[in-house]
């Protein structure tokens, strides 16, 4: 479903998304870091779903927003290529591949509660 973030790759583009839930993850540092998950992300510019979910750092952008389940939610943000998967190196086992993902959201606001 990502794939159609692929033709846009370095751009900062417009979403509109769910938000779903907060989360937790383990930083660099081995600390709990605080998450929020997004639904039904689109590409507002041409009404495109583009992802089901994508997971986010609970950043100051967000937190500057009251996010409720259910809110629908309005950022910019710049699409990158990731490298995802398995490797060991002692093994010789490398089963990466690359996905896309949005980062570095801004601009954040509430458009339908």
């Amino acid at each position: 479903m990502r794939k159609a973030l692929s033709k846009k790759v370095g751009e900062r583009r417009k979403f509109s998304a769910v938000f779903s839930r907060l989360g937790s993850k383990a930083n660099y540092h081995g600390y709990s870091e605080e998450t929020i998950l997004l639904k039904n992300i689109v590409d507002l510019e041409n009404n495109q779903l583009v992802a089901d979910h994508i997971w986010f750092s609970y950043t100051k952008s967000f937190q500057g927003v009251r996010l409720a389940e259910g809110i629908k939610v309005e950022f910019e943000a710049r699409i990158k290529q990731y490298e995802k998967g398995y490797v060991n190196a002692r093994y010789k086992i490398d089963r990466r591949t690359s996905d896309y993902k949005l980062s570095h959201p801004t601009k954040v606001k509430i458009i339908q509660v």
